[in-house]
């Protein structure tokens, strides 16, 4: 599992392997989805890698929301179709304070 706050951004990548775990070659390119877009947006960055960002939403309070993501592709590079699928959870909290300003009133005279 990852966490990120809606003011960070996290990068996927998804590397299909054999059961040797060898890198293996697929038919197309991966999709990726998540459980709940209006927590988590997808920008795909190419075939195999993308941009996961936090979004505001009056979803996250005090306590983050776990957002599945999945990962799918075609293993069979022939006419047919060998479903692969991958998937994890990512975090979504809101952003704590971590600075702050100090603003100063106009100067007046002291009683």
């Amino acid at each position: 599992m990852a966490r990120i706050t809606t003011e960070q951004q996290v990068s996927v990548s998804v590397q299909p392997q054999t059961q040797a775990l060898h890198p293996a070659p697929i038919d197309g390119q991966v999709e990726l989805t998540v459980s709940d877009p209006t927590v988590v947006s997808v920008t795909r960055v190419d075939a195999t890698n993308f941009i996961l960002k936090g979004v505001l939403t009056a979803a996250i309070g005090n306590t983050p929301v776990p957002v599945q993501v999945i990962a799918s592709f075609d293993a069979d590079l022939g006419d047919g179709v060998t479903p692969v699928e991958l998937s994890g959870v990512l975090e979504v909290a809101a952003p704590q304070a971590t600075t702050g300003v100090l603003t100063f009133g106009a100067p007046e005279l002291q009683p």
